[in-house]
């Protein structure tokens, strides 16, 4: 047997890795380049480019630029609202609080599978020292699968040597998934019997806790009762090339604007589970656990289908309909190893984001159905335009690429100029979010778009299609040939039929008559 201070560990400063710079030489030059892009599209365009016979073209694109961007609108004044007023009023009122506001007990529960042993020491490293930092008694709960994993830890556990206040539990699983290692975890924690002061962080195995994070979220579950879990600001390291690097640093300042907008409602759409805090009396719920291990959907056309992926949707609604809120904390953060699923740039975005929105649009029909008196009419709202955003991120290109083919060419050109200048804006916009903004984002937004806007099309009528991109595992319903070929051919055809009425909405408002 080996003892734990024999177990080599990867080598690694103790100090969390910090969010990866950027080369501002490089951001000029990126910045210069595509001014220069939008110049040169401005010159092709002749004053008499365009056809008094296209008005149709031109109010389509105008309602459908003021639907859109209000709404973005009104997102970013929500956001601004959080951020200099609510959230700088409760963080003054959790801070004067101190003692009073701090848990009885935190319990930190970390998911690990198939992660390299690097990232893995690292992940714990850091949860041991925040354990350490917040000095309040704290428990540290590993849901783990390999016993390389339990080796890491007993020797990380051993080397620092946690005071007597910080415990550590191994949970030993069998690899049949996160959902099955997160609710073995909880039920660790149940038989404690913790109070409801109490607190438990939830944390992907890739998550680097960065310093204080427990410390300034922890307080506002005493704050705020009516809060049942809250989520952080998370920042990225891509083990990758620059361009997905940039890709996911636009998703996470994207998440920021939105989360904090959200809050402003205390309506937080998702509970991350890359590190988010609950209160230890809704983990120790045997519901709450229920739904999180077998959610489930039943679906008119493809039967019933459990949930592989998409936990944290699977948290967050579990809460709606137990009557909790959510809510975010913009200035306690995360960082987060993102390892991308494929070499290849365009594969990587497709996998993910087949994943990501399947999450979301499994979860959107049945949040829906809790109703505008549960979540808030804005909530309500939200969660509607996501089943009608793929349809309307595509309308834009289609209408122009129809009626440069009927018009005229410069009818493309002069939207791919409305394009470069509108994401030039919303790109400087997420400045504000205190996230890296990059010359690559106006560029990435309308590439997101898209290529969202497709993958969400082709998601929404294969609802039972589920994989994890780390560990390339599948959902394996166990259906026999018949309902499998049925739920193949159903779903081509649906979505052959839905294309069909949007490609035939975009032709007849290129073709007719103007009013």
């Amino acid at each position: 047997m080996i003892a734990p201070s024999q177990i080599a560990v990867p080598a690694r400063p103790v100090e969390v890795r910090q969010p990866q710079g950027r080369s501002k030489f490089r951001d000029f030059i990126g910045w210069l380049l595509y001014a220069t892009g939008l110049l040169l599209i401005a010159i092709l365009l002749p004053a008499d480019a365009f056809d008094p016979a296209s008005a149709n073209y031109f109010m389509a694109i105008g309602a459908l630029g003021i639907w859109r961007y209000s709404l973005r609108a009104i997102h970013f004044i929500r956001a601004m609202l959080f951020l200099k007023w609510e959230y700088p009023r409760l963080r003054k009122l959790a801070d004067a609080a101190g003692d009073s506001a701090a848990p009885s007990h935190v319990y930190l529960l970390i998911t690990s599978f198939r992660i390299d042993a690097q990232t893995t020491a690292d992940v714990y490293r850091a949860s041991i020292q925040e354990a350490i930092r917040c000095g309040w008694p704290a428990t540290l709960v590993a849901s783990i699968v390999e016993m390389s994993d339990q080796r890491i830890i007993m020797s990380l556990w051993d080397a620092m040597q946690p005071p007597d206040r910080v415990r550590l539990k191994i949970v030993r699983i069998p690899g049949t998934g996160k959902r099955d290692g997160l609710a073995q975890g909880f039920r660790a924690i149940s038989r404690d019997m913790p109070d409801d002061d109490a607190v438990v962080a939830v944390i992907d195995g890739d998550t680097l806790l960065q310093p204080g994070v427990i410390s300034r979220t922890a307080p506002f579950l005493k704050l705020l009762p009516g809060v049942g879990a809250l989520t952080t600001n998370e920042f990225c390291q891509v083990e990758g090339g620059y361009l997905i690097s940039e890709w996911y640093k636009l998703r996470f300042a994207q998440r920021h604007l939105n989360m904090c907008s959200m809050a402003l409602t205390r309506r937080v759409l998702t509970l991350t589970g890359r590190m988010s805090l609950f209160r230890a009396s809704i983990i120790t719920d045997p519901s709450f656990i229920y739904d999180v291990q077998h959610d489930a959907l039943d679906h008119w056309r493809l039967g019933r289908f459990q949930f592989l992926t998409g936990d944290d949707k699977s948290s967050w609604y579990s809460l709606m309909r137990l009557g909790w809120d959510t809510w975010y904390v913009p200035d306690a953060s995360i960082s987060t190893v993102e390892h991308p699923p494929d070499p290849s740039f365009f594969k990587s975005c497709k996998q993910l984001m087949f994943r990501w929105y399947g999450n979301s649009l499994r979860q959107n029909g049945r949040a829906m159905g809790l109703g505008p008196g549960r979540l808030g009419w804005f909530t309500y709202y939200v969660l509607l335009d996501q089943r009608i955003l793929m349809w309307t991120g595509l309308l834009g290109l289609a209408l122009a690429v129809a009626a440069s083919i009927r018009f005229n060419i410069f009818f493309l050109v002069s939207f791919l100029l409305w394009v470069g200048l509108t994401r030039l804006i919303m790109a400087w916009l997420l400045v504000i979010s205190g996230h890296p903004v990059g010359p690559g984002f106006p560029l990435l937004l309308y590439y997101n778009q898209i290529l969202g806007s497709l993958m969400k099309i082709k998601v929404s009528f294969r609802l039972d299609q589920q994989s994890w991109t780390r560990q390339k595992t599948t959902l394996d319903r166990g259906l026999n040939d018949f309902q499998t070929r049925f739920n193949r051919w159903s779903s081509n055809i649906f979505t052959f039929a839905a294309c069909s009425l949007f490609a035939a909405f975009v032709v007849a408002m290129v073709t007719a008559p103007a009013p």
